[in-house]
């Protein structure tokens, strides 16, 4: 696709695509969507490259975005053809082994309280408030609350 033909699609001005395109300027959320749409692709892949096997995002970091009345910061890409389950999770100050569960399935965890280890039993990670891990779950993985109020919101990804 041209620089034209895109902006054209995505309705922008083609001195502004070429300034994005050179790493120059400071897009709108409502100028990525847009750009984001006219590709076909979801709007994470203008943000952040392909997710590693276990990615771990601390609270200060992660690219973001602005718009006139939303702020949003991008934690994980993830590529998902199946059904997600949320859960918020209130964790003490005990361990917890999770046995491995079936191929395919991730776990994406947001730590909104406190602290908690989480993660691949062999390498777990301290979290804080804000922090987040996305990790394969087809292994086993632990958690462990590190303070006296820890709370999580769990997302279980199951890949058809």
């Amino acid at each position: 696709m041209s620089l034209a033909d895109l902006a054209a699609a995505a309705g922008i001005g083609k001195t502004t695509l070429h300034a994005l395109e050179l790493g120059e300027g400071n897009p709108t959320l409502s100028t990525l969507w847009a750009l984001a749409a006219a590709l076909e692709v979801p709007l994470g892949a203008l943000l952040e490259d392909e997710p590693e096997p276990v990615t771990v995002v601390r609270a200060e970091e992660g690219p973001w975005v602005d718009g006139d009345s939303v702020h949003a910061r991008l934690l994980h890409r993830l590529n998902v053809r199946g059904s997600v389950e949320v859960y918020e999770l209130e964790v003490d100050q005990a361990r917890q082994l999770s046995e491995a569960h079936l191929p395919g399935v991730q776990e994406c965890l947001v730590v909104t309280r406190g602290r908690v280890k989480a993660g691949p039993a062999d390498a777990p990670v301290d979290l804080g408030a804000g922090d987040s891990i996305h990790h394969q779950a087809a292994q086993p993985h632990l958690y462990e609350g590190l303070d006296g109020d820890n709370q999580a919101l769990l997302l279980m990804i199951y890949n058809s």
